[in-house]
C-alpha cells in the first residue's frame, strides 16, 4: 500500500518575501531577525511546451490614447491632494494604518461620495453586511450605487468584478483575503502576494481603480512581503494616535502624484473631516511665558505648516543622562547636542534632554534644527522665546546655519498667522520679497550663537 505523498515545506521571510528550504534566525535577504516562517509549498504548474497561441504585440508609445485617463474625485480635497488630483482610473492603491485609526471610515465616506454618480462595490473579509449597514448609518452613508460583499475569497471577487464591472472597488482588508489555490492560510505572504497580484492584474485589465486596505505590525509597518508595497500603485498611510482626534495621511508611494504631500483629519462624530489649516490646529493651546518653546516652519509637499517644538532640561538622576525625541529624529537630537556644547559652548553632559513636537506632527525637514536647538538652550537657561518669534534653518557642524528651500513661502505663512519676527538663515533674506519684510521683521543670523541672541532679546 502506497503512504500518502510528504507535503513539502518551505520558510518564507515575513518582510520581503525571501524563500528557503531551511530554516534561519536571520533573513539572508533583507537582516530581519526571527522573521521565516514555515508555510507548505504549493506544487509547481505544469508548463505546455508548445508556443503560446496568444501573440504579444507591442505599440508605439506615440500611438498611445491618454484621453480616458481622467480621476475620480473622493469628495475631500486633502485624500485628493495625497493622491495628486483624485483616483486614477486601473489603479491599485494601498492603504495602511494602526488598528482604529479611521480607514474603513474614510474609506466608507469615500465610497458614499463616488457612488452619487458611479456604481461602487465594497467588500469586506472582517464584517457582516449587517454590521457595515450600521457603521454606514452613523456616518450618513446611503446609495443605491453602493454594494456590499462579505467575501474572502479573491477568486470569486474578480470573477465578479469582470461580470458586474463596477466602476471602483474597495477590498477590507487584504490580510482576510485568500486564494483556495494557495495552501498556506489568510494573511501569510504567498497569500497577501498572489492575492494582491490577482486584483493588480484585474484592475488594469477592466480599468477599474481597486483601494486595498492593509494593516499594520507592530513596527508600523504593512503587515505582509514587501513585495506587495511593490505591485501597487500607491501606498497611504494613516499616522496619529488613535486615542487623539487629529490624522495625518501620508503618501510614501505614488506612481500618479507626489509623495511630499499630507492630508490633516479630525476625527468626529460623523467621521472624518479635512482639517483645512493644519498650523492653526498645531499651535492651538499654545503656552505663554514659558521656556523651552519654539515655532519652526516646515513644508509637506507645497504646503507650509506651522508647528510647536518645546524642549525640556533637567538634571539627571542617573549616571547616563536620557535623551528622548518625540516627533523628531533621535538620532538628530544628539547631533544638535553635540553642535550645541562644541561650538556654542552649552553643556548638556550631565543633563537629561527632551524634545516633543506638539500635536503628534513630525518633523523630518532639516529647517526643524534651529526651532530644536533654541528650544534647548531656552530650556537649559530658563529664558522665554517671545510668542511672536518663529525660526528656520538647518544647522551644520561647524554650528552654522545654513540656507533652506523656499523661504518665502515659510515667511509668508508665519506672517498671515500673526508672528512679527522670524530667525531664519542669513542666506535666505535675498530670497524674501522685500514687500513681505514690511509686515515680518527678518533677523538673519550665519550661526548658533547668533540665533541665541537674536530669540533671547
Amino acid at each position: 500500500m502506497m503512504g500518502l505523498a510528504k507535503l513539502r515545506t518551505m520558510f518564507v521571510c515575513s518582510q520581503c518575501g525571501y524563500e528557503s528550504a531551511k530554516w534561519y534566525g536571520r533573513c539572508p535577504s533583507c537582516g530581519e531577525w526571527n522573521c521565516m516562517n514555515e508555510e507548505v509549498a504549493a506544487p509547481e504548474p505544469v508548463r505546455a511546451a508548445n508556443v503560446p497561441s496568444g501573440v504579444t504585440k507591442a505599440e508605439r508609445i506615440a500611438d498611445i490614447s491618454i484621453n480616458d485617463g481622467h480621476r475620480y474625485r473622493t469628495g475631500i480635497a486633502e485624500f485628493d491632494r495625497v493622491l495628486g488630483g483624485g483616483i486614477v482610473c486601473g489603479s491599485l492603491v494601498l492603504l495602511g494604518g494602526d488598528p482604529g485609526i479611521g480607514k474603513s471610515t474614510i474609506m466608507l465616506q469615500i465610497c458614499n461620495h463616488i457612488a452619487r454618480t458611479e456604481r461602487v462595490l465594497y467588500v469586506s473579509g472582517e464584517e457582516s453586511p449587517r454590521q457595515i449597514r450600521l457603521r454606514a448609518d452613523r456616518l450618513g452613508v446611503a446609495g443605491d450605487n453602493l454594494s456590499v460583499m462579505a467575501q474572502t475569497d479573491v477568486q470569486l471577487i474578480c470573477e465578479y468584478i469582470r461580470e458586474d464591472k463596477p466602476d471602483f472597488v474597495v477590498i477590507d482588508s487584504i490580510q482576510t483575503m485568500s486564494l483556495s489555490d494557495v495552501s498556506s492560510s489568510p494573511g501569510s505572504v504567498t497569500q497577501v502576494r498572489e492575492c494582491t497580484n490577482m486584483l493588480l492584474r484585474t484592475a488594469k485589465n477592466y480599468d477599474i481603480p481597486i483601494f486595498i486596505i492593509g494593516h499594520v505590525n507592530k513596527d508600523g509597518a504593512i503587515a505582509g512581503p514587501k513585495v506587495m508595497e511593490h505591485i501597487v500603485d500607491a501606498v497611504l498611510y494613516f499616522e496619529g494616535d488613535r486615542n487623539m482626534s487629529y490624522r495625518i495621511l501620508r503618501a510614501v508611494k505614488n506612481r500618479f502624484g507626489s509623495t511630499n504631500e499630507i492630508g490633516v483629519f479630525e476625527m468626529r462624530e460623523k467621521g472624518l473631516t479635512e482639517v483645512e489649516n493644519p498650523s492653526q490646529m498645531l499651535l492651538s493651546g499654545r503656552p505663554t511665558n514659558v521656556s523651552g518653546t519654539c515655532v519652526s516652519c516646515v513644508l509637506e509637499g507645497t504646503r507650509p505648516i506651522l508647528a510647536e517644538v518645546q524642549g525640556l532640561v533637567a538634571a539627571s538622576g542617573f549616571g547616563n543622562p536620557r535623551r528622548m525625541a518625540t516627533g523628531f529624529d533621535f538620532s538628530r537630537l544628539n547631533l544638535l547636542l553635540a553642535v550645541l556644547e562644541k561650538r556654542a559652548g552649552y553643556y548638556f553632559a550631565n543633563l537629561d534632554a527632551y524634545i516633543n513636537v506638539v500635536g503628534g506632527f513630525r518633523l523630518d525637514e532639516p529647517a526643524a534644527d534651529l526651532a530644536v536647538t533654541l528650544a534647548l538652550v531656552s530650556g537649559l537657561k530658563d529664558f522665554v522665546i517671545a510668542e511672536d518669534v518663529i525660526a528656520f534653518g538647518e544647522v551644520g557642524l561647524a554650528g552654522e546655519v545654513r540656507s533652506v528651500s523656499q523661504a518665502e513661502q515659510r515667511v509668508a505663512e508665519a506672517a498671515r498667522l500673526g508672528f512679527r519676527r522670524c530667525i531664519l538663515p542669513q542666506g535666505c533674506i535675498k530670497q524674501i520679497d522685500p514687500s513681505l519684510a514690511q509686515s515680518i521683521e527678518l533677523l538673519g543670523v550665519r550661526n548658533v550663537r547668533q540665533a541665541v541672541d537674536a530669540a533671547g532679546r
